[in-house]
C-alpha cells in the first residue's frame, strides 16, 4: 500500500466545496426548513387529536334561576331605552 498524502485525498473535496458552497448552503437551509415545517405539522396534528380523551371535570347543570336570567338577556336586534344621565352630570360623548 502506498503512502498517500492526505492533501491529495481531501483536495478534490475541498475544491468541490469551494466551488459549490452557496449551492450546498441553500440545499442545507431548504432541507432544514422543510424538516422544521414537517415536525411542526406533526406536532400540531398530534396535539389536536382528541380520540380516547375523557374530560377530568364533570359536566355542570344549570339551575332554573340561571336559565331565567339568561332568557332575560337582550339580543342585538332589541331596541333599548336610551340612557338618561342625571341632570347634574355632563355627557362627554354628547355633541
Amino acid at each position: 500500500m502506498k503512502n498517500k498524502d492526505i492533501s491529495t485525498l481531501i483536495g478534490p473535496i475541498v475544491k468541490g466545496f469551494r466551488k459549490y458552497n452557496l449551492t450546498i448552503f441553500i440545499v442545507v437551509l431548504t432541507t432544514g426548513l422543510a424538516v422544521a415545517v414537517l415536525m411542526l405539522n406533526a406536532t400540531l396534528q398530534q396535539s389536536s387529536d382528541t380520540t380516547g380523551y375523557t374530560a377530568a371535570t364533570n359536566p355542570t347543570n344549570f339551575d332554573q334561576a340561571t336559565i331565567d336570567r339568561v332568557k332575560q338577556l337582550h339580543t342585538s336586534s332589541d331596541t333599548l331605552a336610551p340612557v338618561v344621565l342625571p341632570s347634574n352630570r355632563i355627557n362627554p360623548f354628547a355633541e
